[in-house]
C-alpha cells in the first residue's frame, strides 16, 4: 500500500513512549513481556524518528507515565527535555494523584507549552473512577487532554480501568478532554460500544491492528463520530509502519487512513496551538 501526504501536511501517529536512554531498552522488553511479544523498538526518541520515517509520518504524541508518586517530577522533566531537543515529537507530561505537588507539576507543564497528560491507571493501581483521581481531572479538565489507558493486557485479565469506569468520570467531568486509548479498553469493546460510543471523547487505534475485523470492534468504527478516531501505534511495542498498513481495513467501516490523519493533524496543533514547526512532506512510501 502507498501512501501520499497530498492534502494532509502532517500524519501524527497519536500514541508513542519514548523513555530515557538508561532505563528505555530495559522499560520496552518488559511492555513487550507484559503484551508477549517482543517490542519493535528500543523507546528512545531517536529510536522513534526512525520509524516515522519509515511509515512516512510526521509527527507523533509521545508519553511516559508517573506510576509512583516520585516518579512524577523526573517524569515531566524528561518530557520537558524530550519536546526541547525533538520538534517533531508533542510531549504529554505525567503526574501521580498521590504526589503532593501534582498542582504545582501541572502549571510547570503549561509553562513549558505541553498540554496533554498520559494516565495510566492500571500500572499506577488506582482505579479510574477512584475519588482519588477526582482533585486532577477536575484541574486538568481546561486545560489539558488526558490520554488514558483503557483496558487489560490480555483477554480475561482484571483491570482498574474498564470503560464502564470512564462513562462515570465523563459524567462527573463533562468538560475533561480524554483520548480513550485502544479503542475504549482492550478486550472490553462491548462495554466501548454500550458505554462510550457516541460520547464527546477520541478513541485511538493503538494496539487494535490484530482486532479491527472482530465484529465489536467494527461496530465502534461506524458508531462512534468519525471524526474522534485517531491513528496510534503504540510504539516501542508495535510499528508505526505495519500499523499504518493496518488502517487499510477500515475502510469496510466507512473511514480512511486520511480521515483518520485529518483527525490527528487537527489534535496535534490544537495541543500546541499551532505552532508546530513545517516539515516537507514525505515522499511516496511504499508500506505494503
Amino acid at each position: 500500500m502507498t501512501f501520499l501526504n497530498s492534502t494532509c501536511p502532517m500524519l501524527v501517529d497519536c500514541h508513542t513512549h519514548v523513555f530515557p536512554p538508561k532505563i528505555g531498552p530495559k522499560l520496552a522488553a518488559a511492555i513487550g513481556q507484559e503484551f508477549g511479544r517482543p517490542p519493535a523498538g528500543d523507546g528512545s526518541p531517536e529510536d522513534l524518528l526512525r520509524h516515522l520515517d519509515h511509515a512516512a509520518l510526521t509527527h507523533a504524541l509521545c508519553f511516559t507515565a508517573a506510576l509512583r508518586p516520585e516518579q512524577t517530577v523526573p517524569a515531566n522533566t524528561w518530557m520537558i527535555e524530550v519536546g526541547r531537543q525533538h520538534p517533531r515529537l508533542i510531549p504529554f507530561g505525567s503526574v501521580h494523584p498521590l504526589h503532593p505537588g501534582w498542582a504545582g507539576q501541572l502549571d510547570r507543564l503549561r509553562r513549558h507549552g505541553i498540554h496533554g497528560l498520559k494516565i495510566h491507571p492500571d500500572l499506577t493501581g488506582i482505579p479510574l473512577d477512584s475519588p482519588v483521581w477526582r482533585p486532577l481531572w477536575e484541574a486538568a479538565q481546561d486545560d489539558f487532554t488526558c490520554m488514558i489507558h483503557m483496558g487489560p493486557s490480555r483477554p480475561g485479565n482484571p483491570t482498574v480501568s474498564p470503560p464502564r469506569a470512564l462513562a462515570s468520570v465523563l459524567d462527573n467531568f463533562p468538560r475533561l478532554r480524554v483520548i480513550a486509548a485502544h479503542l475504549g479498553g482492550l478486550h472490553q469493546w462491548s462495554q466501548t460500544l454500550d458505554l462510550l460510543c457516541g460520547r464527546d471523547l477520541d478513541l485511538d487505534t493503538s494496539c487494535c491492528g490484530p482486532f479491527l475485523g472482530e465484529p465489536a470492534v467494527t461496530a465502534i468504527l461506524r458508531r462512534h463520530a468519525p471524526d474522534r478516531i485517531l491513528f496510534g501505534s503504540d510504539y516501542p511495542l508495535f510499528n508505526p509502519r505495519v500499523e499504518r498498513a493496518n488502517l487499510a481495513t477500515l475502510r469496510s467501516c466507512g473511514l480512511t487512513g486520511e480521515r483518520i490523519m485529518d483527525n490527528g493533524a487537527r489534535l496535534a496543533r490544537n495541543l500546541k496551538n499551532g505552532s508546530i514547526p513545517a516539515l516537507p512532506p514525505p515522499s511516496w512510501v511504499d508500506i505494503s
